[in-house]
């Protein structure tokens, strides 16, 4: 296994609150009130849609607020794992990564572990390059028992809510989590941070129609026919805890170009990490990673002429 890379869940798609608008000439992001499944493939107009993407709204009625799901893992900490971040910009390199006690930190040296007292405390994240940010990997449908959707947020509703929902489920189910029914919800609230309009977050729950002790049974029962079968979720786990631990940043430079571009935009005045919920794309006029990557090419093709 080659070391500092950082070994992730498998991930065949995305969930996305969001899409992609073409403002005076320009493409960019703009906040939606519901769930978009993508592909992993990105063109000139946007993220491919999943082909579950239509497979699930012809299940709903209206729009997509509630995605059923599983988890691959019992530990809560593996299927959401969130910390302050800080991006170049420039790169979509990770250059810090906390938790508010400490934090790794790419500098002249390698990498460092020095103290993380929070982004508001801290002189290095105060330029509001640093905020929270959480990843979420849920399975979705049959198709693929490994392969898994991401949700990623730089919300603290969402993040605070998914922490506390999978910790409750896990201890309830006497940590059955990855076997329990569930599903995630899109909930919308306003505050005087959003000028009292609506703000959307991920909640998790009991899928629609069933109860919390239906679940609870539904989990022992798929619980034992996996044993059965010699499927050993504790060794699941363990492989996948070692895999994080063996990159000292979890995004690569290839992903954490997109997670600029969606998350850590330059501000303009949404009062950065301290404003409005964030768990989906926001309205500014910084460039996209495709337009800047079109630059580049443009660039190096005037000087190959």
């Amino acid at each position: 296994m080659l070391k500092g890379l950082a070994i992730v869940p498998p991930s065949i798609g995305r969930i996305s609150i969001g899409r992609v608008v073409e403002k005076n000439g320009k493409r960019l992001p703009e906040k939606d009130d519901q769930f978009t499944l993508t592909t992993q493939i990105q063109n000139r107009e946007g993220w491919l849609l999943h082909p579950l993407n239509e497979v699930l709204r012809k299940a709903n009625t209206g729009k997509l607020r509630a995605i059923p799901v599983r988890f691959l893992f019992n530990d809560p900490d593996l299927n959401l794992r969130a910390e302050y971040s800080c991006f170049d910009r420039d790169t979509g390199r990770p250059v810090c990564v906390g938790n508010g006690e400490t934090c790794r930190r790419a500098g002249d040296k390698g990498i460092e572990e020095l103290p993380c007292p929070s982004p508001d405390a801290c002189a290095f994240g105060r330029s509001g390059a640093c905020k929270p940010y959480g990843r979420l990997n849920v399975l979705i449908g049959d198709e693929d028992e490994l392969g898994s959707f991401t949700f990623r947020t730089t919300s603290f509703n969402s993040i605070r809510t998914l922490a506390a929902r999978l910790h409750y489920f896990a201890a309830l189910s006497g940590n059955l989590l990855a076997c329990l029914p569930l599903e995630l919800k899109l909930r919308g609230k306003s505050t005087t941070q959003s000028y009292r309009s609506a703000i959307y977050y991920v909640d998790l729950g009991v899928r629609t129609g069933s109860r919390l002790e239906a679940a609870i049974i539904e989990a022992r029962e798929l619980d034992a026919r996996r044993k059965a079968a010699g499927f050993d979720q504790l060794a699941l786990d363990t492989a996948a805890h070692v895999g994080f631990s063996n990159g000292a940043f979890e995004e690569s430079i290839e992903d954490g170009g997109a997670v600029v571009d969606e998350f850590y935009q330059a501000e303009s005045g949404d009062g950065g990490s301290h404003g409005a919920d964030h768990d989906d794309t926001r309205d500014t006029a910084r460039p996209s990673l495709q337009s800047r990557l079109d630059q580049r090419a443009a660039l190096l093709g005037g000087k190959a002429a």
